[in-house]
């Protein structure tokens, strides 16, 4: 698995890529009360936004780190999207059949150092 600037995970799984969020990300939502997920066989560009996130604390976009086509999503997130806040590496929004360029992502670990030297 891993990790983009933007707080968004990447399992590539094959030929298809699962995208959720990280735990860092989900802890600074608090508690996930919405998420707008995007259709099936919609496209997806990396860096543009693909879903809107919503907590107690605020509302968020989530941006690609992938392009290509939502093959499915996470239906159980519609009337669960708390799954996200209790199992953030389980709880993938969208599978993409697409083209990811792993150089630009980090791994949990460059994730980690990243965020510490956000703080």
């Amino acid at each position: 698995m891993e990790i983009y600037k933007s707080h968004e995970w990447v399992k590539v799984e094959g030929e298809t890529m699962k995208i959720g969020i990280s735990d860092y990300a989900q802890e600074e939502l608090g508690d996930i009360v919405y998420i707008d997920l995007p259709e099936v066989d919609d496209d997806v560009t990396k860096e543009e936004s693909f879903a809107d996130i919503e907590s107690v604390k605020a509302a968020s976009e989530l941006y690609s780190p992938v392009t290509g086509v939502i093959s499915a999503v996470n239906e159980e997130l519609e009337d669960a999207p708390e799954l996200i806040n209790s199992a953030p590496y389980d709880a993938w929004i969208m599978e993409v059949k697409g083209t990811v360029d792993l150089s630009e992502l980090m791994t949990k670990e460059e994730y980690e150092d990243f965020v510490k030297s956000e703080a």
